[in-house]
């Protein structure tokens, strides 16, 4: 059964002015960024390895951390010229610790603790996950009205290629995981249904852009809403997808790409928007946060932003997949409040946020 926990936020201090320079490379790609006071975005540099890894069809771990290793002091060193900043500007270096792959993370926490020492700056450990719920937080520094933060308490939906999860956040840093994925999650997910049709890797654009041509009531995909938890699945819904390929193929039937790929989403996109908004409900949310690659589908945005009940917060597309800025915002409050971590600092691949 469900159940309802106080809310008690923080101790309200001033939070005091810094700029963090954060450094990203949790998988197949290498950011830096500068934020100033948890939400100004001064600059933000992404490298992206998605050319080289789609002959692959996923990410090979070892050639992404070989490329991290070729370009992170050029990245670095870029996005400090585009915040027009030098180090001895910087209060803080952010460095994602985890989760993601071992030898990618390695190469942004050596980077990060190399220039700590150099500078003799602070050096915070920030996790991925929580890096992807402050990317809502993010203003670009020359907006002239910057909106207003998200209110706490927050439901924030994390969907992602490693991660599908519902946190309840109290107050900054303080979270709650009320349920995640049993088995693949959702961008895992598009890039395994997008192999069975014949579509490119990464599977989440390609089946989106398929998924304009398509009838999203053409096949009946099932809906696994897992009743009475905040868990989601979505093997099965990969399987219905399997079988259906395979029954047209056995009668030499051509794929109908789109049909299938716009059914398949539309299965994707119904599980998610209702069950967060239950956990909203019944948490007494007061706004709800979207946030990872999968958010950048528009599907998926265009079904929360059309509801009315609840405020949604979703970040630019350009802060949906990996990058730095929102590891700066989130190192931003962890600063803020006194986080300090040891020159020792270790990678923590499998770290769940908490």
């Amino acid at each position: 059964m469900w159940d309802k926990i106080n809310t008690m936020d923080r101790p309200l201090i001033d939070l005091p002015p810094a700029r963090i320079l954060g450094i990203e490379s949790s998988c197949d790609e290498t950011a830096a960024a500068v934020i100033e006071n948890g939400r100004a975005l001064l600059s933000n540099v992404v490298a992206s390895q998605i050319d080289i890894h789609t002959q692959y069809g996923g990410v090979f771990p070892e050639v992404a951390s070989r490329q991290h290793i070729r370009t992170i002091y050029a990245i670095v060193d870029e996005a400090l010229q585009r915040a027009h900043l030098g180090l001895n500007d910087i209060d803080a270096i952010a460095v994602t610790r985890g989760p993601g792959l071992p030898g990618s993370l390695v190469i942004g926490m050596n980077m990060a603790k190399g220039l700590a020492v150099s500078s003799n700056l602070p050096l915070i450990g920030v996790n991925h996950l929580e890096g992807h719920i402050y990317s809502s937080w993010i203003y670009q520094n020359d907006t002239p009205n910057p909106p207003p933060p998200p209110q706490f308490p927050l439901l924030a939906l994390l969907v992602s290629g490693g991660h599908s999860e519902l946190n309840l956040m109290t107050s900054h840093l303080e979270y709650r995981r009320l349920g995640g994925t049993l088995d693949d999650a959702a961008g895992e997910a598009f890039d395994k249904v997008a192999r069975l049709i014949g579509l490119s890797y990464p599977g989440g654009p390609s089946i989106q852009k398929a998924a304009r041509d398509g009838n999203p009531e053409a096949f009946n995909f099932p809906r696994s809403r897992l009743e009475g938890t905040w868990n989601f699945s979505f093997s099965g819904l990969k399987t219905a997808v399997l079988r259906t390929v395979r029954e047209l193929e056995s009668r030499n039937q051509p794929l109908p790409v789109a049909d299938l790929a716009a059914s398949f989403q539309a299965a994707v996109v119904e599980v998610l928007v209702s069950k967060t908004l239950h956990a909203a409900r019944i948490y007494q949310a007061k706004e709800v946060l979207v946030a990872g690659g999968v958010s950048a589908n528009t599907a998926l945005r265009d079904a929360f932003l059309s509801q009315k009940e609840f405020p949604v917060q979703i970040p630019s597309i350009f802060l949906c997949t990996d990058n730095a800025a929102m590891i700066a915002a989130a190192g931003y409050y962890h600063y803020a409040y006194g986080q300090r971590d040891p020159l020792n600092l270790d990678v923590l691949p499998t770290w769940a946020l908490s």
